[in-house]
């Protein structure tokens, strides 16, 4: 599908559908569809995601993933009051770059896009830049310390799993590109290789413990995801956050996305996303699943683990001191990417 269709698709579906939900204020295109040109193709394993801003984002489910007129949505729910004020949206990392070029699909007021003509302007501005920088190394800090040993073993892990991968979203930050989820690792290789750091690139992947992983073995853990994916599919009723993620139509993106990685030479790369769905899978099988069918797929977990130098708790609480101690050496590079990153300003 080419890019431009596929955001079409996702307005219809705004005017269509979300246009009619209690309290809509508006919507906005986000993530990395906003970052490609009308006329590129989408990959299959890629979705498009919606935000849509309501006074009162609890007042209606989120629809998660679905497809519509042949495109993958991802749609979620912000709060009006995220939206008061050009300086609020500068300096969230996850927001900013959805209002860096104009994304909005609806706007009933003028408002989003007086925000967005308003960020568009800053957007580069050195300040803003390092606000956000700042705002991913916040986020580390904040996975760190929600390590906690007595929540299941698979909570710990997706805890220091995202403190450890925000390791590459600081730099992307201070290159002012996508703060990508899935691909992140691939995207901050780009970047480090565009400075002439790819050490570096090697550092963070020997962060996550897959610096020496090999394709092959890669590979084998993708099988063993796919395996506990599809089992967790058929069971999933607790509405985690994540839920719709882990289904059919979830599946292009959570196991096909891995596997284009692990294809095109990125086995390493593809480790973060295997273990983030793996972790979200055993959360699913932890709720929903009978007892035979949870301790049918731990030991494909424990092993991906026990790869990345992980078998207990205690590791994850090493590993997450390792990542504390990496982060002077992380904001020195990102600081040299912000000196030598001619298009910010100031």
């Amino acid at each position: 599908m080419i890019v431009g269709d596929a955001r079409d698709a996702a307005r219809r579906w705004v005017v269509e559908e979300a246009a009619g939900l209690p309290g809509f204020r508006g919507a906005f295109l986000h993530g990395s569809t906003n970052w490609l040109p009308e006329g590129a193709v989408l990959p299959a394993t890629s979705d498009v995601d919606v935000m849509v801003v309501l006074e009162d984002p609890e007042s209606s489910a989120r629809p998660g993933k679905f497809r519509y007129l042949g495109a993958l949505l991802e749609v979620s729910y912000l709060p009006d009051e995220q939206f008061r004020s050009p300086e609020t949206i500068l300096g969230l990392p996850e927001l900013a770059g959805s209002f860096r070029t104009p994304g909005i699909i609806s706007d009933p007021s003028g408002r989003l896009a007086e925000l967005q003509r308003a960020v568009s302007g800053e957007y580069a501005q050195r300040r803003w830049v390092r606000k956000r920088c700042e705002g991913v190394r916040g986020k580390i800090f904040r996975h760190l310390r929600s390590l906690d040993g007595r929540a299941p073993f698979h909570d710990g892990v997706t805890a220091w799993l995202f403190a450890t991968g925000n390791t590459a979203n600081v730099l992307l930050a201070a290159g002012l590109k996508n703060p990508t989820v899935r691909r992140r690792y691939e995207a901050v290789r780009e970047l480090l290789a565009e400075y002439g750091r790819p050490d570096f690139h090697e550092s963070l992947l020997d962060l996550l413990g897959c610096a020496r992983m090999s394709r092959e073995r890669t590979g084998r853990h993708l099988a063993s995801l796919a395996d506990a994916f599809d089992a967790a599919k058929t069971v999933v009723e607790t509405p985690f956050f994540f839920a719709a993620d882990i289904s059919d139509v979830g599946r292009p993106v959570a196991i096909d996305g891995s596997r284009e990685l692990i294809e095109h030479g990125l086995h390493r790369e593809a480790v973060f996303w295997i273990v983030a769905t793996y972790a979200r899978c055993q959360k699913v099988l932890h709720h929903d699943a009978p007892p035979e069918t949870k301790e049918a797929f731990d030991p494909g977990f424990r092993c991906l683990l026990a790869d990345l130098g992980i078998t207990s708790f205690g590791d994850l609480e090493r590993r997450g001191e390792r990542v504390e101690a990496f982060l002077p050496r992380l904001w020195e590079v990102a600081e040299a990417i912000m000196a030598d990153n001619r298009s910010i300003e100031g």
